[in-house]
């Protein structure tokens, strides 16, 4: 034993080590199968997810929080879904970063956006900061038991992590196109698993 650290950790970091090098390789592989995706394809392939997220998702309760995101790079782009909820009532969040943190601002037509870095957008500081009941996530690699592999920052985890310390629960839809689906997502204890992923393909109910 050196420093009083028992001998079994340097095992446990090995495998943490292990897990984050697999999330980093698989993170590659599925972006790089999103960013192959013809241009115009995903276009159409977003209306097609955006129907089938509607269907699956139903009506929404006037004044239910959803948080939703503005596309970078190859993403799904969401913004007809989240439209069609915020005329369902629901009041519609992006996320913002700040000092290194998400923090949902409510997002309005007309309103201001400013520039986040990573090539996306978000209302500006003077906006409500809401806490999101329904999330519609982004994220590089999913699998079928509602693993989410996201952009290796942790962004997402540590907010909802904040969520749940004040007592809210959001429901957890991923959002990818098929091309993103892994055998297998490795996880670590922080990760969240998702209630559903809908694609343009599918839906997948992981019964959360």
């Amino acid at each position: 034993v050196r420093c009083g650290i028992p001998p079994r950790s340097s095992c446990y970091c090995r495998r943490m080590t292990s897990v984050k090098e697999l999330k980093r390789d698989l993170r590659k592989q599925a972006l790089a199968r999103r960013d192959a995706l013809d241009a115009f394809w995903r276009i159409e392939a977003s209306l097609m997810l955006g129907d089938r997220a509607q269907a699956f998702l139903g009506s929404v309760d006037p004044g239910t929080v959803v948080s939703g995101f503005l596309p970078i790079r190859s993403e799904v782009d969401i913004r007809p879904l989240m439209a069609a909820l915020g005329q369902m009532g629901a009041r519609l969040c992006v996320p913002a970063i700040v000092e290194g943190e998400l923090q949902f601002r409510q997002l309005r037509a007309g309103a201001p956006l400013e520039p986040q870095g990573f090539g996306t957008y978000a209302p500006g500081s003077d906006a409500a900061v809401l806490d999101p009941q329904m999330m519609l996530v982004p994220l590089a690699a999913f699998d079928k038991a509602g693993r989410r592999l996201g952009y290796g920052r942790g962004y997402y985890d540590r907010a909802i992590e904040r969520l749940e310390e004040k007592g809210i629960t959001p429901r957890l839809i991923g959002i990818a196109f098929d091309a993103q689906e892994a055998d297998r997502v490795p996880t670590e204890p922080h990760d969240r698993l998702l209630a559903a992923i809908v694609t343009e393909s599918r839906v997948i109910d992981c019964g959360r």
